[in-house]
């Protein structure tokens, strides 16, 4: 997490591997042995965050009883959380290109871990959704796909919670119908 914390600081463009190394408290052949480049290191920060908001949506999931609450969890670490932190550095514009052209393929392979994780959130409620004519399948890249729009798309935070709240909702009228 030194490196994000740099590339906070000044932006990816900005900063260096010595800048790096220094936050990590590592000498910078040292960041080298595992990194090649900027880029690899960016690679790694994206590859260690959905690691790590995978294994906290699992874990927090099973403390959870109900499709509400589980969608509160995953919602908060998939756009929540990182429009919060965004949001809290003047460089976001520049860290998110850097994430965009060093990590399109780290991206994508975290957001579909992610999406199995939604299927496997919502594979309890298959029968109703496939009820209403969609599939865990759709539904789970529907949310997806609507989760990151909300967070790309939100004028505040507020209006996030607001965009996430309607997701929300939509999906428990289609998992959980009342009759």
């Amino acid at each position: 997490m030194a490196a994000f914390a740099v590339f906070c600081r000044y932006g990816v463009k900005r900063s260096t591997m010595n800048d790096i190394a220094t936050e990590a408290g590592v000498a910078r052949q040292t960041l080298y042995n595992s990194f090649s480049n900027k880029d690899d290191v960016l690679r790694g920060l994206i590859r260690l965050y959905y690691e790590r908001a995978i294994l906290e949506i699992k874990t927090g999931c099973a403390n959870r009883p109900d499709l509400a609450a589980r969608l509160d969890l995953l919602f908060e670490h998939i756009a929540i959380n990182p429009y919060d932190l965004m949001s809290e550095t003047p460089h976001a514009a520049d860290i998110q290109d850097g994430f965009n052209t060093a990590g399109q393929f780290e991206n994508a392979a975290g957001l579909s871990r992610v999406r199995i994780v939604i299927s496997e959130m919502l594979e309890p409620y298959e029968v109703q959704i496939f009820a209403a004519g969609h599939t865990v399948a759709t539904l789970s890249e529907f949310v997806l796909i609507s989760a990151k729009a909300a967070k790309g798309h939100a004028t505040s935070r507020e209006h996030l919670l607001t965009l996430i709240g309607t997701l929300k909702t939509v999906i428990i009228g289609i998992a959980t119908p009342t009759s």
